[in-house]
Parts: C-alpha cells; structure tokens; sequence
C-alpha cells in the first residue's frame, strides 16, 4: 500500500520523449542527451513507491491497465540487432494500484479495465532501464484511449489526482516531436524552425503564467499551434502530455531541451 499520510509523499509527474525504439540502449550516438538526460533524472526525484507509465506505444478502446503481477517484455518494434530483443526489464507489477486506479477512472465515468497479459512496452522499459536499472519499483502501464481524443485524455489525467498526495511517479512516456519521416536517424542537429514553433508554444502553454482554464483549451487544441501537424502527424506521442497536465493541474518546469534524432524534444516535470 503507498504511504498516504507521510506529508512528503507527493506525486511527481514527467512528460518525456522516449527516443527511437530501442536505439537509447544500444549506443546511438543520435540518443546521447536523451540518455544523459535519463541517467541523471532519478537525482531530481525523490525514489517512488510505484511508478505508472502512460505509454504512447498502447491504445485501448477504453483505458486498459497493466494488471499483471510480474509483467513479461513486449518487444513492439522489428527490425533491430538481435540485443534489442535480449532486454529484460524485470519490475514486479502492482495489481493492487491496477486496480485502485480503475476504481478512480469509473468513478469519475471513464470506462476502465486490467489487462492481466500484456507486458511492458519499449515505451516503459526503455526509460525505465536508464532511470532505475534495479528494477526493484513496481511499475505499470495505463493505456491511451482509441480516437486519441485531447479532451478524454485531460479527463483521464484529472480522474488520477487522488493520487496527487502518494509517492507514485507517473511518466508519460511519449515524445513532443514525432514524424517519423523528419527524423535524422544518423543524429544530425539541424535546425528546423516549424520544430521550434511548435515547441515554443508548448513549453508557453505548459510551463507558461497562463491560466489552468487557458492551459486546458490550448491543449484541447493543439492543433492550432505552429506546426502541429507537421510535429505530430499522429497524436499518440503527445496525448501522454495531456495526461499529465490533467493530473498535474499546474505549470511545469521544462527539464529537457535539446535534440533526439536531430530534432528538438523537450521533457516537463510538475
């Protein structure tokens, strides 16, 4: 059970860019500020009870838990070496904050359910395997919902604030540039002014002294900012932000700035 009455357990919440597939564990030199940047996040953290991971790389028709007690690895990318399927990940799972986390979703009318045979995707074991590589913190997976609607992911966020006062860590595990076809993949820094726009207005919408009530509809409406599409021809790299922001309920600290795969990324923490 998390320690709910220690004044100090409070939530922290981090919205990062994941890197490419598995590239992060296997020396690419296009990774190295997103590795460096992993390795040292824990010491701006306090050491989580349990951590829950909303992964860009899972989509439910309604928000699926990860319920397993000891989740197997789910290697959902092809066509890498052969030691990118020889990762292991081995976190236990935590059935009993599957479950309290679906009881919080239906009570706030998200339709919920727990998953008890998927396993940890690259979108949390990558990360995970550079910030704790004990593995010894009990992690699991919250799904985003298909139509990948910007409004039902910032309620999915606010229906998690009952946690806000636990020692949970929770990620969203995405990436704030993804266009697969714009990616430098041998690591090449070049600028890329419709990137920037786009990052500019994230970083005023999320971290900026706006109000909730305007942060909210900015992000209901991302598709307005500079260069939306062209970041984000597909939105479930970024839905994981909203999550996030939902639940935070506050501005962010930007805490990551700088290129992975040759385009800008940033990472937030509230």
């Amino acid at each position: 059970m998390l320690n709910q009455n220690d004044p100090e357990s409070k939530a922290q919440i981090v919205y990062f860019s994941h890197g490419g597939g598995p590239l992060p564990l296997l020396g690419d030199p296009g990774h190295k500020a997103m590795v460096d940047f992993m390795l040292q996040l824990p010491s701006r953290l306090k050491k989580p009870e349990a951590i829950l991971v909303i992964s860009a790389h899972w989509e439910e028709s309604a928000a699926t838990l990860l319920g397993a007690q000891t989740p197997s690895m789910f290697y959902d990318y092809y066509g890498f070496p052969e030691a990118a399927y020889e990762i292991t990940y081995p976190a236990p799972g935590s059935p009993a904050l599957a479950n309290r986390i679906a009881g919080l979703l239906n009570k706030n009318n998200i339709p919920a359910r727990i998953d008890l045979q998927r396993g940890f995707d690259h979108g949390l074991f990558i990360p995970l395997k550079l910030m704790y590589p004990q593995a010894d913190i009990p992690s699991l997976q919250l799904s985003l919902v298909r139509g990948l609607d910007p409004a039902a992911h910032l309620a999915l966020g606010k229906a998690l604030r009952e946690l806000i006062e636990e020692n949970i860590l929770v990620i969203g595990s995405g990436f704030s540039f993804h266009n697969m076809q714009a990616f430098d993949w041998q690591g090449t820094n070049t600028p890329d002014p419709a990137n920037d726009a786009f990052h500019n207005w994230l970083i005023e919408v999320c971290a900026g002294p706006i109000s909730a009530s305007e942060r909210e509809q900015c992000l209901i409406e991302w598709q307005k900012a500079p260069s939306a599409r062209y970041c984000h021809p597909r939105e479930e790299h970024l839905l994981p932000l909203h999550v996030c922001a939902g639940m935070a309920d506050k501005a962010a600290t930007v805490i990551f700035d700088d290129y992975i795969l040759g385009k800008r990324g940033v990472a937030f923490l509230w």
